[in-house]
């Protein structure tokens, strides 16, 4: 089959790699996917840049966890009736070698999630790690039905599903964004209130808008950076489920004045949701794609062929949605 994969860490023009690859074959309790697009994400990328340093010591890796495809054979244990079902993929390349980035991937049958005939295989490629982690980040601590939901970053790849798990939960939803291009988006995904994050007075907008009221939760994406805004916004007891904090790191604790709020704080990673809280995401994702009420956004498209520039464009950021291979 071809592929794409990488033989030790470093940018992407540098190591990765296109050609002919062994094409697995479905273990028990497996089945054999057609891949027609493969997702790339910002967790795919740092693990080529050595995020995980004992990554490649049983050999090469094929890149990419999300992607969308056909089923084209199953193992022991497999329903013969999955073949021919159209799915879409997630966690093909964690605690594994072979992703998606590669015309077949062969993964346990549970990873592969029916994808309805009005769902496109580039759309399926976005469900994995920004669908899901926006569904864990608005629904982790309960229901959001009547609460005020902050979502910082709303038109990022997690933030515009966020906004919509948000308001499909019932939740007043304020988004920040940095720009025109971002508010619109955050507009469209369904915010109520999208403020400026970038211009001083965005906390007495929002607390305007809400007539002084605090917010219940927050959806964030930068944590370090943006934790002393949102403890100016966020109400005693309220959750702060964080996704992300490439800008600081390590971030620094006002312990005493969080611990004085009885702040919850929620960290999330997709890989190590518990099972029955991606079984829920799968549930409401399923749901929400048969009523297509899930607005998906595909930034661009490349070939195989082209993967280090797709992997250089989400290392470079400054675009909106997702970025997809097609691997046909």
């Amino acid at each position: 089959m071809k592929a794409a994969w990488f033989s030790e860490f470093g940018h992407a023009p540098d190591v990765l790699q296109v050609g002919v690859f062994e094409t697995p074959e479905p273990s028990h309790g497996e089945v054999l996917i057609r891949m027609r697009t493969s997702g790339v994400n910002p967790s795919d990328t740092k693990k080529r840049l050595g995020s995980f340093p004992d990554l490649l010591t049983e050999g090469p890796v094929i890149p990419n966890s999300d992607g969308a495809g056909i089923i084209e054979a199953v193992g022991t244990g497999v329903p013969h009736s999955r073949i021919g079902e159209r799915v879409w993929v997630y966690q093909a390349q964690y605690a594994r070698l072979h992703g998606t980035a590669a015309q077949y991937v062969s993964i346990d049958s549970h990873r592969a999630i029916q994808l309805p005939g009005n769902t496109t295989f580039a759309e399926g490629a976005c469900l994995g790690i920004p669908a899901m982690t926006a569904h864990r980040s608005v629904f982790s601590d309960g229901p959001v039905k009547g609460k005020i939901v902050l979502i910082t970053g709303g038109a990022g790849r997690v933030g515009h599903y966020a906004i919509q798990w948000a308001k499909e939960g019932g939740a007043t939803v304020i988004a920040t964004a940095s720009n025109d291009v971002a508010y619109r988006h955050c507009m469209e995904a369904g915010a109520d209130l999208v403020v400026d994050h970038s211009k001083d007075g965005m906390v007495e907008s929002v607390l305007t808008y809400t007539d002084g009221v605090k917010v219940d939760r927050v959806i964030d994406v930068e944590f370090g950076a943006n934790l002393p805004m949102i403890l100016q916004l966020i109400r005693t007891g309220g959750v702060i489920a964080s996704y992300s904090s490439t800008v600081i790191t390590e971030p620094k604790l006002p312990f005493r004045d969080m611990m004085f709020m009885d702040l919850t704080i929620r960290l999330i990673i997709v890989y190590a949701m518990p099972e029955e809280a991606k079984s829920q995401a799968i549930t409401d994702i399923t749901r929400a794609l048969k009523e297509n009420i899930l607005q998906h956004r595909i930034a661009d498209t490349y070939q195989l062929d082209n993967i280090a520039e797709a992997n250089q464009q989400v290392e470079d950021g400054g675009f909106y949605g997702c970025v997809v291979i097609d691997v046909d």
